[in-house]
């Protein structure tokens, strides 16, 4: 099925009800596993994260006039972000226990993040993508998600320090079905890295109970105290409750406000935080929107527009915040679904987005993944935040920036070393009985934009070409 130099078809009536709705389901397994991961390693709730994709998958299939087969899952770019607030806002004791009280403050930035982008969907269409992208060059945007992902090697590392046999295992099935994997396999090596590795987590834990000294068979403690309560009787209790309402109370941005314990000290640098990142996160959106085109033979950059595609995008985010849950992002894993399929139909996205919202009443799935150990998730880390990285080498190298121009490599140093060093040591600023914190990646980004600006010599131009060519398949 072909769209190319062609208007928008009905794969109903080419494929059938039937195999439109298998296309459908094909394309949740796709983003599955890539999303429900955010809330894992944020500690969000799994079924508010689906039920915030699927609603934001259905606003920009309608947003971008039902042209693009784009499905918007939670963007592993925030993480920082998250972790960022995590550290910033304190427990509270509640009853005698350590009530965590960042979930608000993040989702607040959430909020923010989404409407940076309704404010550059507007810029774009005020003044061009030409001149608003002349401010985010490679140069700059390339190093600034660099250091989302060297930011959060420390706890991708204290995780798998728990348990490094099982962090060691997960990281060699995902290299293994990356290598050798075939066809819908190839595009899931973090999900079948998990459930492989927690399989024989599981497999070894009931063999270990075997043993009279308690280490089992094989004389390891293979679980320990890296487990989340594989055994635990809340786990269990939560099985037996098949369906169930998302909880959003803990996670809801107006939280704070409503209970009296809104601090600005907590919720200034957490929207500043997410602010920053969002900026770098246009870069991979409109990187996505070049890439579904040329999967499809059309330019979606021109029509439906990236005005269009950015308030998708952004107000998808900024209404997944409100409900509590992570930042959207376009997925590249469901764009491999279409490159391989040849569907193009963005109507697939859509019975996608419907499945998704079912399944995301379904808490037996957020049940099952709470008992994961932390050694398995630290692997998958250490994977996975090393791709982020290497997502900004990749943005620097296939933009041709040049490092023999000494102002390229000027505007990359600051970024790379404000970024890392005011990590450690941020800039605080008093505002009366507030005060705001800089962390490192708000610091290089505000040196890294205002530097690139200044100096001389800019040879960026944002192209907005028709797409030449199919990509391969992944």
């Amino acid at each position: 099925m072909d769209i190319k130099n062609e208007g928008i078809y009905d794969g109903f009536k080419e494929l059938g009800t039937g195999k439109m709705m298998v296309l459908g389901f094909q394309h949740v397994f796709a983003m599955f596993g890539a999303t429900v991961l955010v809330p894992i390693l944020t500690g969000l709730s799994i079924s508010v994260t689906l039920l915030c994709a699927a609603i934001g998958t259905i606003w920009f299939f309608f947003i971008t006039k039902r042209k693009i087969p784009i499905f918007l899952g939670s963007s592993f770019a925030f993480l920082f972000a998250f972790a960022t607030v995590r550290e910033l806002v304190p427990d509270v004791e509640i009853a005698g226990e350590m009530v965590p009280q960042w979930a608000p403050y993040a989702t607040l930035g959430v909020v923010a993040a989404g409407l940076v982008y309704v404010v550059l969907a507007i810029l774009f269409h005020i003044f061009g993508a030409k001149r608003v992208m002349k401010l985010f060059p490679p140069v700059v945007t390339g190093p600034i998600i660099v250091l989302i992902g060297l930011n959060l090697a420390g706890s991708a590392i204290q995780n798998a320090q728990t348990n490094w046999i099982l962090a060691i295992i997960a990281i060699i099935i995902i290299i293994c079905v990356n290598l050798f994997g075939k066809g819908m396999v190839k595009i899931l090596p973090i999900l079948i890295g998990i459930l492989g590795s927690y399989l024989i987590a599981f497999l070894v834990s009931i063999i270990g109970g075997i043993g009279s000294d308690g280490l089992g068979l094989f004389g390891l403690p293979w679980m320990g105290e890296s487990a989340r309560g594989l055994y635990s009787e809340i786990a269990i209790q939560k099985f037996s409750d098949v369906v169930a309402v998302p909880a959003f109370w803990n996670y809801w941005p107006l939280k704070p406000i409503i209970d009296g314990t809104f601090n600005w000290s907590y919720a200034l640098p957490s929207i500043i935080t997410f602010v920053v990142v969002a900026l770098a996160a246009m870069v991979e959106h409109i990187g996505d929107i070049c890439a579904i085109g040329a999967t499809c033979g059309k330019n979606f950059i021109k029509d439906p527009g990236l005005t269009r595609t950015l308030l998708g995008d952004g107000i998808g985010t900024s209404i997944a915040g409100f409900l509590g849950g992570p930042a959207n992002t376009t997925y590249s894993e469901n764009t491999g679904v279409v490159a391989l399929t040849k569907v193009y139909d963005p109507k697939v996205m859509l019975i996608a987005a419907f499945m998704t919202l079912a399944l995301s009443f379904l808490s037996i799935f957020e049940s099952f993944i709470q008992t994961i150990p932390t050694a398995i998730i630290g692997g998958i880390s250490i994977v996975l935040y090393g791709m982020i990285s290497a997502t900004g080498i990749r943005t620097i190298v296939e933009n041709k920036v040049d490092f023999k121009n000494f102002r390229n490599v000027i505007v990359a140093a600051l970024i790379l070393v404000s970024g890392l060093g005011f990590a450690a040591h941020p800039i605080v600023i008093p505002l009366g009985k507030y005060s705001i914190s800089l962390g490192g990646l708000a610091c290089a980004a505000i040196i890294g934009i205002v530097i690139n600006a200044i100096l001389p010599g800019k040879d960026y131009k944002f192209s907005m070409e028709e797409p030449q060519e199919e990509p391969a398949e992944k």
